[in-house]
C-alpha cells in the first residue's frame, strides 16, 4: 500500500517526513535555543548560534555551487565551527568529508582527488599543509578558510567561514532523501590506499539515538554534558560522542589536546556527565588525582575504547570516578559505532568482553562459507542493521567482500557466547601463527600491559626460522623500574600468565609507539621498525630504541 501523493511537491513531502541529520540539530535549537551547544576552548556556542551558522553555511555553499551528494573537504581541528559545518553538509544534501590531518600528503591528496571534492573548508592551523596539497588538487575550485590567513598561488575561489555563516539565511529548502550519504570518512590504509566510508542519514540518526539511549543522555531540564578531546575528524568522536548530545540537547565540552589538568578543571567547572579516553589518557588522569584534588562527582560515565584497559588500571578508574560507571565501547567506521557496549555489571563480570550488541545492532559469528556459528565459536564478527554504511566509494571489490553473505564482514575474530556478549580475539590480519598455534596478540598484550613498569605495549608477529612467526612485544616503560630489567621482567610475567606458546619470544623497549589520531598502535610500523632493529636478534631479551 502507498498514498497518493500525486497532487503534492515532492520536496514538501520530503520536507514533512524525512530522516535527515541537519534536521536534528533544528529540533535541539527549536527547545533549548539559548542552553550551550558547544564550549569550546571556553568560548560559549549557544543551540540557536549554532543553528543559524549552520543555516547560513549550507546556504553560503549552495551559492557556490555545490551540487548535491558532492563532497565537502573539511580539513579542520575540533571546533564548534567543525561541527556548524557538519551540520550544514547535511541540510544542503552534501557530504561532510573531515581529513585525518595524521596521513601523509599523498594520501590526502589522493583522498580529495578520489573524493572529487570541488570545495575545501580549512582552518588557519592547516594553512601550510594546504598550500602543500593545492598543486595535487586540479578539481578544487572553492577554498574557505577559517580564520584570517591566506593562502598563495591559487586560482580557487577564496572566502571566509565567518562571514559565509554570518549571514541570515533560513534552512535550504533542498530534498536529503533518507539513504542520501551524510559523511565519507577515509579509513587509515595500511598496506593500500584509504577506503572512503559512505554513510547515511539514517545510519547516523539511528546510530546517534541509540547512543544516546545507552549512554542515558537526558532530553529535558537537565542535560548531559560531554567532555571530548578526541578528534572530531573521527567516527568515535563525531559520531559516538558529539552528535548523540546535540541531538538530545546536551553541551559538548572542547578543552584541546589532552592535559590531564586541563581536562580535570573541565569535569570540575563544567560539571561534566560524560567522559571518553584512551587508557593511557585514564592512566594520566588517574595519576593526576593522585597527586592533585578534583571534583569529579558529576561524571555518570567514565567510557574508554580503542585499546584494552589492564584491570588495575580499571580498578584506579573505578575508584576515582566512583559515581561513574566505567564501561568499554567498541565499534568502527564502516558500522556506526558504537555497535556492542558494556552494561555497568560488565566492568567486573566480562571486563575482557566487548559487552552486548545495542538494540539497533546485531552481531554474530561467521566461519569462512558464510554460515553464523554456534555460541561461544570462534568466528568473523559480523554485523547487520541500520549503523552499516551504504558501503566505500569506487571501491568494488572492497564492497563485494564486505556485503557477502547478507552480512558486513568486519575483520576481527571473536565469538558470541550464550548470553548475547561479544568477545574479541583479534583483527584477522594481526593473529600470530606461531609454531602452528594461533596467538591472539590482544590476548598478550593485556598481559604484558599489566607487567609493574609497562606504560604501553603492543604485540605483533615477526618472521622466525624456527617458529614461523615469533610474537613479540614492543613495550613503553613508565619510568618505574629499571629499564635494562623490564625484558626479563616480562618474560617471567608471561609464562606465569599466558601458555607456553604464547610467551613473547622477544621483548623490545622503546620510548614511544607510533599512533593514529584516535591512539591505536599503527601495528604495520612496528612491524617494519623492527626488521630493523632486531633482524634475527637473541630471543627473550632484544631491546631497542625506537626512533619513528
Amino acid at each position: 500500500m502507498k498514498p497518493d501523493l500525486a497532487g503534492l511537491d515532492p520536496l514538501d513531502v520530503n520536507l514533512a517526513t524525512r530522516t535527515c541529520v541537519g534536521d536534528a540539530l533544528a529540533r535541539s535549537a527549536a527547545i533549548f535555543a539559548d542552553r550551550p551547544a558547544v564550549i569550546d576552548h571556553g568560548e560559549v556556542v549557544t543551540y540557536g548560534a549554532l543553528d543559524a551558522a549552520a543555516d547560513a553555511f549550507a546556504t553560503s555553499l549552495l551559492e557556490h555551487g555545490a551540487q548535491r551528494q558532492s563532497a565537502v573537504t573539511l580539513l579542520m581541528g575540533n571546533s564548534w565551527r567543525f561541527i556548524a559545518t557538519y551540520f550544514a553538509c547535511a541540510r544542503a544534501g552534501l557530504v561532510a568529508m573531515p581529513l585525518n590531518v595524521t596521513l601523509t600528503t599523498s594520501d590526502l591528496a589522493w583522498i580529495v582527488n578520489d573524493a572529487r571534492s570541488t570545495t575545501l573548508v580549512v582552518d588557519d592551523a592547516w594553512l601550510g599543509l594546504l598550500e602543500r596539497l593545492l598543486p595535487e588538487l586540479p578539481n578544487v575550485t572553492n577554498v574557505v578558510i577559517v580564520g584570517v590567513g591566506e593562502v598563495a598561488n591559487t586560482t580557487a575561489d577564496v572566502t571566509r567561514w565567518d562571514a559565509l555563516a554570518a549571514k541570515a539565511a533560513p534552512a535550504p529548502r533542498v530534498l536529503v532523501e533518507d539513504r542520501d550519504t551524510v559523511q565519507c570518512l577515509y579509513t587509515s590504509g595500511t598496506t593500500s590506499r584509504p577506503k572512503g566510508v559512505l554513510v547515511s542519514h539514517v545510519s547516523v540518526l539511528v546510530a546517534g539515538l541509540t547512543n544516546a539511549l545507552m549512554m542515558e543522555y537526558r532530553w529535558g531540564a537537565t542535560p548531559s554534558v560531554l567532555l571530548n578531546v578526541l578528534p572530531l575528524f573521527h567516527t568515535t568522536a563525531l559520531n559516538t560522542l558529539c552528535l548523540p548530545v546535540l541531538f538530545t540537547g546536551g553541551t559538548v565540552v572542547l578543552p584541546g589536546p589532552f592535559d590531564p589538568r586541563t581536562v580535570l578543571g573541565e569535569i570540575e567547572s563544567r560539571r561534566v556527565t560524560h567522559v571518553m579516553l584512551l587508557p593511557m589518557m585514564w592512566a594520566a588522569i588517574v595519576r593526576e588525582l593522585d597527586a592533585t584534588a578534583h571534583d569529579v562527582d558529576s561524571v555518570r560515565r567514565a567510557i574508554y575504547a580503542m585499546a584494552p584497559m589492564p584491570r588495575d588500571l580499571l580498578d584506579r578508574v573505578a575508584r576515582a570516578f566512583n559515581r561513574a560507571d566505567v564501561i568499554l565501547g567498541s565499534g568502527q567506521t564502516e558500522v556506526v559505532p558504537a555497535t556492542v557496549l558494556q552494561w555497568p555489571e560488565h566492568r567486573t563480570s566480562a571486563p575482557e568482553s566487548w559487552g552486548p550488541s545495542v538494540p539497533t545492532v546485531m552481531t554474530r559469528c561467521l566461519d569462512p562459507e558464510g554460515n553464523v556459528v554456534p555460541a561461544n565459536e570462534t568466528g568473523e564478527i559480523a554485523y547487520r542493521g541500520p549503523h552499516v554504511a551504504s558501503g566505500y566509494w569506487n571501491n568494488r571489490d572492497a564492497n563485494t567482500a564486505a556485503f557477502a553473505h547478507g552480512w558486513f564482514h568486519s575483520g576481527d575474530v571473536g565469538h558470541v557466547d550464550e548470553r548475547g556478549v561479544v568477545w574479541f580475539t583479534d583483527r584477522l590480519k594481526d593473529i600470530i601463527k606461531s609454531g602452528g598455534e594461533n596467538v591472539s596478540s590482544v590476548d598478550v598484550e593485556r598481559v604484558v600491559s599489566s607487567v609493574p613498569g609497562v606504560a604501553e605495549s603492543v604485540i605483533v608477529g615477526v618472521p622466525d626460522p624456527y617458529w614461523g612467526e615469533a610474537v613479540c612485544a614492543v613495550i613503553v616503560p613508565d619510568g618505574t623500574v629499571e629499564r635494562a630489567a623490564l625484558p626479563g621482567a616480562v618474560i617471567e610475567y608471561a609464562k606465569a600468565h599466558l601458555a607456553g606458546f604464547q610467551v613473547p619470544k622477544r621483548v623490545v623497549v622503546t620510548s614511544e609507539l607510533p599512533k593514529t589520531a584516535t591512539g591505536k598502535t599503527r601495528k604495520h610500523e612496528v612491524r617494519a621498525w623492527l626488521s630493523r632493529v632486531t633482524g634475527d636478534g637473541e630471543r627473550n631479551d632484544v631491546s631497542g630504541e625506537a626512533h619513528q
